[in-house]
C-alpha cells in the first residue's frame, strides 16, 4: 500500500539542469511517480532526448529550454512551463558547472562563469518558480542541489569558485525559506559528496585517488544517483511539509567526522 505522505502523483514540476546525470535521474523519478515535468536546460536536443525517454516510459514531460546566463530566458522558460502545465507545484534546481583554478592562478572570467550559473541562475530560477507558486496561491516546494563543498574546503585543489557558490546556496536556501514561508512554500537543499556520474569520472580513473576518496567516507563508498534522488523526493513530498531552510548532507558520514 502506498503511503500518501510520500506520494507526488498529480503534481507538476520544473527541473532545471534536467539533462545532467543528477537532474535527469530526478526528472525520471518524478515522472515515474506521476508528476508532470518540465525539463529546463540550455541544449534543446539533450532536453528532448530526456523528454522522449520519459514519454517512452509512460511519463508526462516537456522541454523548457533556457540559457542559465540570461535572466529573461530563465523567467520566460519557467513562466511558459507553468502555463503549459497549468500550475507549478515543485521546483528542483540541479543547474551547475565546475571549473577548477587554484587561487594563485585564478582568472576572473572563469570565476564569473561559475558564479553566473551556480549562484545567479539558481537565484532567478527560484524567483521565477516562486512567482508562479505565489500567484497560484497553493503553496509549493523548492529544492536546490548543493555539494558537501558548501561546508568543507578541499586541500590541494582549486575550488574557490565552486565551493564558494555552493556555500552561497546554503544562505540562499535559508533566505528564500524565510521569505516564502508565509506563502506555504518550503525551500531546502540536498548536498551530496562525490556521486558516481560521468562528470566525476576523474575521481575514479586514478586508483590511488579513488582509494583516498573512499577512505574519507565512513560508509566506505561514493554516492549513487539513487542516494541523491531519494532525499530530493522526500523534500518535495507531503512528509516534509514542516521542513524548510534545511540542507541535508548526503555524504556517507563525511561531515559527521570532518
Amino acid at each position: 500500500m502506498t503511503d500518501a505522505r510520500f506520494s507526488l502523483a498529480g503534481r507538476t514540476a520544473f527541473v532545471a539542469g534536467a539533462y545532467g546525470a543528477i537532474g535527469e535521474a530526478i526528472a525520471v523519478a518524478l515522472a515515474r511517480g506521476g508528476v508532470r515535468v518540465a525539463l529546463g536546460g540550455r541544449d534543446p536536443a539533450r532536453l528532448q532526448a530526456v523528454v522522449d525517454a520519459i514519454r517512452g516510459d509512460g511519463g508526462d514531460a516537456r522541454a523548457a529550454p533556457f540559457d542559465a546566463a540570461d535572466v529573461a530566458s530563465i523567467r520566460a522558460a519557467v513562466r511558459d512551463a507553468a502555463a503549459a502545465l497549468g500550475s507549478l507545484d515543485l521546483m528542483v534546481n540541479a543547474v551547475g558547472v565546475f571549473e577548477e583554478q587554484r587561487l594563485l592562478d585564478a582568472e576572473p572570467e572563469s570565476f564569473d562563469r561559475v558564479t553566473a550559473v551556480n549562484y545567479r541562475a539558481a537565484m532567478f530560477v527560484a524567483q521565477a518558480a516562486a512567482r508562479a507558486q505565489v500567484e497560484a496561491g497553493r503553496g509549493g516546494r523548492q529544492v536546490h542541489l548543493l555539494s558537501v563543498r558548501s561546508r568543507l574546503a578541499l586541500r590541494d585543489r582549486g575550488y574557490s569558485s565552486y565551493a564558494g557558490t555552493k556555500g552561497a546556496l546554503v544562505m540562499l536556501v535559508r533566505q528564500h525559506a524565510a521569505e516564502l514561508a508565509p506563502h506555504g512554500i518550503t525551500v531546502n537543499g540536498v548536498a551530496p559528496t562525490v556521486v558516481r556520474t560521468p562528470i566525476a569520472e576523474h575521481w575514479f580513473a586514478d586508483p590511488e585517488r579513488h582509494r583516498r576518496l573512499v577512505e574519507r567516507i565512513p560508509l566506505g563508498r561514493v554516492a549513487s544517483l539513487d542516494d541523491v534522488v531519494g532525499p530530493v523526493l522526500f523534500f518535495l513530498g507531503p512528509a516534509a511539509g514542516f521542513l524548510t531552510g534545511q540542507v541535508l548532507y548526503v555524504d556517507g558520514g563525511i561531515t559527521a567526522t570532518q
